[in-house]
């Protein structure tokens, strides 16, 4: 049964406009988490003026916060009544039933919103997310590929767009190789290699690599697997495990990872997540959150690694600060990087971590990346480390390396 107004409410505040009555109501919803209270507001604000579509839509996501759909449904409709012009209307309406799976309501709900606001990033986004739900994503893709040419300020779009892509072609390839110099740690050069064949799946894209390195006048292969799996609209993880038969030290003998990603609002990122690594008899946890923001053609973040002092002589920390301009789609952009202390996701550098001592290093780096035509992706990178390799002694390290994936 839906509750629609309450003639005479639990208090009185005739004297206040409806207004005064709608931010007493988003305090009461936002910052007390009091939705009762905030209902209570909204009833006598919508009998004092109840054509004030905004106390409407406001009761309509309240209701949808509480799983109140079919009330929420009802004041949404008496929104758009109001004002079929009303975006925010469309916007909540639509959202909610893209929640609740009912996808072709959902779109009608959208196309209705774009025919009076076509340049509405909010309801494009959500009408790509419709058509992913199901299925057609050419129509989806097509949207999100407009909103980058519109350079719309969400990290959804390039987020959505990547798992679009993913999904349009299910294999990829990818070939990389770096080549580390050092001007006095080590006499010879580290060459290092990959070869990758990924496949999206109904869990999300999984990928089996062979790594090769040279390092220390010695050489050796490592295998991994790592999966991308999606947990919800929001969420998604990062596995990795990796292995090598070669006990020589040119890789970590064992080494896994875990991470959780989460798409959060107003264009933020977030991941937390652990590494392992085990070189020969000593094997180490180490720990990692990130966090990002997208603004306009940039994304702007910065990691944290921690390494235990269980492993260490003390709690060692590594962190970096990073940001990237986007030129196009979500494989096309400039970054640069700055930080301290050695990463073991450095896959050139992580074997440095193979030493109990908290030494020092400082880094910096630039990578570009580029779609070539619709389905081929090159990446060139370069980095410079000042390096503490042994107590108080420092030598500089120069990598430059060159990737390229094919998607088919």
């Amino acid at each position: 049964m839906l509750l629609l107004f309450l003639t005479t409410p639990a208090f009185s505040q005739t004297h206040l406009s409806s207004d005064s009555l709608f931010i007493l109501a988003r305090n009461a919803a936002f910052q007390n988490h009091d939705y009762a209270l905030a209902k209570q507001y909204l009833y006598q604000g919508i009998q004092q003026s109840p054509n004030y579509a905004d106390l409407w839509v406001f009761m309509g996501r309240i209701n949808s916060w509480e799983k109140h759909y079919d009330s929420a449904s009802y004041y949404f409709e008496n929104a758009l009544k109001i004002n079929p012009e009303y975006d925010d209307a469309s916007l909540g309406y639509a959202t909610m039933l893209y929640w609740n799976n009912a996808y072709l309501k959902a779109l009608q709900i959208c196309n209705s919103g774009l025919q009076y606001h076509p340049e509405s990033g909010s309801l494009q986004l959500l009408k790509s997310k419709i058509f992913v739900a199901l299925q057609s994503y050419d129509s989806a893709y097509a949207i999100i590929q407009q909103l980058i040419h519109q350079k719309k300020e969400m990290a959804a779009v390039r987020a959505l767009a990547g798992n679009i892509k993913s999904v349009l072609s299910k294999n990829q390839i990818d070939l990389s190789y770096d080549f580390v110099y050092f001007d006095r740690q080590f006499n010879n050069p580290w060459h290092l290699a990959s070869i990758d064949y990924g496949r999206t799946t109904s869990i999300g894209l999984v990928t089996g690599r062979l790594n090769y390195a040279n390092r220390f006048n010695e050489n050796a292969l490592q295998f991994e697997i790592e999966s991308y799996p999606h947990i919800s609209k929001i969420f998604y993880s990062f596995i990795n495990f990796g292995y090598t038969g070669n006990n020589n030290g040119v890789f970590p003998q064992w080494r896994g990872a875990f991470s959780l990603y989460a798409n959060l609002p107003k264009s933020f990122e977030a991941e937390m997540g652990l590494r392992y690594l085990q070189f020969g008899n000593n094997p180490t946890w180490l720990y990692t959150a990130y966090a990002g923001k997208y603004y306009k053609n940039w994304l702007l973040g910065a990691r944290a690694y921690i390494i235990p002092s269980n492993y260490t002589a003390k709690a060692g920390v590594s962190y970096s600060a990073m940001a990237r301009y986007y030129l196009g789609g979500a494989y096309d952009f400039i970054g640069i990087s700055a930080g301290y202390g050695i990463s073991p996701d450095d896959r050139y550098n992580a074997i440095l971590l193979d030493n109990p001592a908290n030494l020092i290093a400082y880094k910096a780096g630039l990578l570009y990346r580029k779609t070539i035509g619709k389905m081929n992706v090159l990446s060139i990178d370069a980095n410079w480390v000042n390096q503490e390799y042994l107590p108080n002694t420092k030598g500089n390290q120069y990598q430059a390396g060159v990737a390229w994936m094919f998607r088919f």
